[in-house]
């Protein structure tokens, strides 16, 4: 089975996604593909903090901050992964060269492709995303560029996962598929 949850920053997306897998892998093996590469400390406080709510409960850490589909080939492929976070992942592929470098152009196909890679791949597989691409606000044009990629990346996803979910302030609606908590 393959899920999507997203929804706003900071809304306990990771933890829902979290229970869900622990959920579809029951006493399976069980991956956590992070892909967030810290850059400052905030992103390091939130590391730590993702790392002690998943103690003892059996995940493997697997580090992809780029080119999420090696996660198949790092494990066994049969098995539960969580991927947290696709818009950490998007904004790596954009800057492989760090972010100080230039803008991949190819960014958006290639962690789209990945990313539906493992959706093929794994035996289950529950994606987090941020829904940051409705906000009526306009932004420079580097930032609409990332949220109008972020939303292709998204909706590549929601074609091929069984359940869609959105978690907004506490509360879970279910778009696509059925899914009871």
């Amino acid at each position: 089975m393959n899920v999507l949850i997203s929804g706003g920053c900071k809304n306990g997306k990771s933890t829902f996604a979290r229970n869900i897998a622990l959920r579809l892998a029951g006493d399976g093996k069980r991956y956590y593909v992070a892909t967030m590469i810290p850059c400052d400390d905030e992103d390091r406080a939130r590391i730590a903090r993702h790392v002690a709510d998943r103690a003892g409960l059996g995940f493997e850490t697997l580090e992809l901050g780029r080119k999420v589909e090696r996660c198949l080939e790092l494990a066994d492929p049969g098995a539960t992964f969580l991927v947290d976070s696709v818009t950490a992942l998007l904004l790596n592929e954009m800057y492989p060269g760090g972010h100080g470098a230039g803008v991949d152009p190819d960014a958006v196909d290639r962690c789209a492709a990945g990313l539906l890679k493992v959706a093929a791949g794994a035996g289950n597989a529950v994606f987090v995303s941020d829904y940051i691409y409705s906000d009526a606000v306009r932004y420079d044009s580097f930032t609409e560029k990332y949220r109008a990629d972020l939303a292709f990346v998204d909706k590549a996803l929601a074609n091929v996962c069984d359940v869609v979910i959105e978690v907004c302030a506490g509360n879970v609606l279910v778009h696509k598929g059925e899914w009871e908590p």
